[in-house]
């Protein structure tokens, strides 16, 4: 027979997961009579909780998968969980699940022989077997920049990404550009649709052919600038929605002659390290990478003690930190 879920029990109590879990952990902030039938319910089906993980000697874990680690963001996401983690005496696992089902299921296997307490997932499109199998575990998710539709109780944490993605087109058009190449994330993520929404929403006549499809790294901003460069009329700026992309924009500006900013406009997004030390240094978009990390930490381990959160969805500011890639155009 299948182990019912805390989930389950909730639902049948009519009370939040957070609740149950309080009940199972023992605190005194739940409503005598919620108490009463939600313990009723656990005994009736039979619950069992797991193993305590905070075991004498043994340093409790959560969990931080990414689909791949191929990314500077990556490192600043780990930072910023890593921060929070230590500080709270919590060790850190990253894994990378590189987008394989074998690959998750392996996850999975070893995430309970570890007994984690908690899961970050970042630009994680989490599929329903693996949160029931979550949720069979009762450990707690949290999801860092979802890539589609998260389930309305997994709370998420991201920055705002289509008010910086406005930001940035509206610095150009300031500057006086009117023909901006765009570089798109990938499809499938939620952040990279934002910045294209916000791009088009700064644009007096949003024009589909100054616009390229990337995938967040260094080769695609070079392919993709390339081909806005090579058009009969190309743009006299590009915005690429992440700085790795328009780092690779710089080295196809090189490759056709041209110097930033004197000949192309170059903005990015995140504010990565790499930014301000580029020649010249990149304006940008930044995206508290490291906050939204410790922000994460601080949700999953909040949830596995048992506690509540007051939104599942929380976005971070982004800022439009202005350098030396940009300025206005020579037909200006």
């Amino acid at each position: 027979m299948a182990r019912v879920t805390i989930a389950a029990i909730a639902s049948e109590a009519g009370v939040s997961v957070p609740t149950v879990s309080r009940v199972l952990n023992g605190r005194a902030d739940v409503a005598p009579q919620t108490r009463e039938l939600v313990e009723k319910l656990l005994k009736q089906h039979g619950y069992r909780r797991r193993a305590s993980r905070q075991q004498p000697g043994r340093a409790a874990l959560v969990d931080l998968v990414f689909n791949d680690l191929d990314s500077p963001w990556a490192v600043e996401l780990i930072r910023g969980v890593e921060d929070v983690m230590h500080a709270s005496g919590v060790g850190t696992v990253v894994s990378a699940v590189h987008r394989k089902s074998a690959a998750t299921r392996q996850w999975l296997q070893n995430l309970y022989a570890r007994q984690s307490d908690g899961v970050i997932f970042v630009t994680s499109d989490l599929t329903t077997p693996v949160y029931a199998e979550l949720q069979r575990l009762n450990i707690p998710v949290v999801v860092v920049d979802p890539a589609g539709g998260a389930p309305l109780d997994i709370p998420t944490i991201g920055a705002t990404n289509w008010a910086g993605g406005l930001s940035a087109t509206r610095h150009l058009t300031a500057l006086g550009h009117r023909r901006i190449g765009f570089i798109a994330g990938p499809k499938e993520l939620l952040c990279s649709r934002a910045r294209l929404d916000g791009y088009r929403a700064g644009l007096e006549h949003s024009d589909d052919s100054l616009i390229r499809q990337g995938d967040f790294l260094y080769e695609s901003g070079f392919t993709s600038g390339m081909s806005l460069l090579e058009m009969p009329e190309p743009p006299t700026a590009v915005f690429a929605s992440s700085d790795t992309m328009a780092l690779g924009v710089y080295e196809a500006a090189r490759h056709r002659g041209l110097r930033v900013p004197d000949d192309l406009s170059v903005i990015g997004f995140d504010d990565l390290p790499e930014a301000r030390w580029a020649s010249p240094p990149l304006t940008t978009v930044r995206q508290p990478l490291a906050e939204m990390g410790g922000l994460a930490a601080r949700t999953a381990l909040r949830l596995a003690q048992g506690g509540d959160i007051e939104t599942p969805r929380v976005e971070l500011a982004t800022e439009l930190v202005v350098r030396d890639s940009t300025a206005p155009p020579k037909t200006a």
